[in-house]
């Protein structure tokens, strides 16, 4: 009897027949939805994701040279358009998938100010931003500073991280004392966490549209189609919504 147990334990622990597994390249802001949402997706599906992290921009240089990621999260909708008028992406499986907000944000709970009026005055020696070449955020925190009118004089101060995880890390380390970064990084019951920050008024940078693109390499994986039906479901927008962001 005890043996049967055993058996049967193990029948369960066996990985479904229909199990598949995705290779997932996921823009940097969306890191903490993505590792919530990768875990309820391979509860509920059976499947497994293999996850990547980083800089829009970088990954579809890695998509153009060969790299085997199925399904791409973008922080934009640029590169998702680019990747299908060039032949690497499925057509008509593009879609937003969530919409970015942008923060000025401090480790140093006095620093930034509700309008963002420390950035026309002195007190600080760096401003991180995401490199604007390969991050929408990076762009957007151009943008915001050209709107602001102090773009010129901050020039000298800014510090590029790769992507906007690393913009995060030299602001949190001190490294910057203030910075350019995703509301989802941030944001905690409904508010910026710790520290400081100014979320930014939306009119003041392009749209941040993230589009979700099956790839290519992606369109006989069925586990890769089911992924981006799960993004669209109820459950998922209300984990995306809880990061900070706006759904289309």
């Amino acid at each position: 009897m005890k043996r049967l147990g055993y058996l049967l334990l193990a029948l369960f622990a066996l990985p479904s027949a229909d199990a598949g597994e995705v290779q997932v390249a996921v823009a940097a802001n969306f890191t903490g939805p993505m590792q919530v949402l990768a875990t309820l997706f391979e509860r509920d599906s059976g499947h497994q994701l293999k996850l990547s992290y980083g800089a829009t921009g970088k990954f579809y240089a890695q998509i153009k040279n060969g790299a085997p990621f199925e399904v791409l999260l973008a922080a934009d909708d640029q590169t998702p358009a680019r990747l299908l008028a060039e032949g690497s992406g499925v057509a008509g499986s593009n879609f937003i998938y969530a919409i970015g907000k942008l923060v000025l944000w401090s480790s140093d709970p006095q620093r930034v100010d509700g309008s963002g009026e420390i950035l026309k005055k002195d007190g600080f020696r760096h401003v991180a931003i995401a490199n604007p070449k390969t991050a929408p955020y990076g762009r957007a925190a151009i943008e915001t500073m050209s709107k602001m009118g102090v773009a010129e004089r901050l020039a000298p101060r800014l510090v590029q991280g790769e992507n906007i995880a690393q913009t995060h890390q030299f602001i949190a380390t001190g490294a910057a004392e203030l910075g350019f970064v995703a509301y989802s990084q941030v944001i905690k019951n409904g508010r910026i966490g710790a520290g400081s920050g100014w979320l930014i008024p939306p009119h003041f940078y392009s749209p941040i549209r993230q589009e979700a693109l099956l790839l290519a390499r992606g369109k006989n994986n069925a586990a890769a189609s089911e992924l981006l039906a799960y993004l669209k479901s109820a459950k998922a927008q209300a984990v995306i919504e809880s990061f900070g962001y706006a759904l289309p």
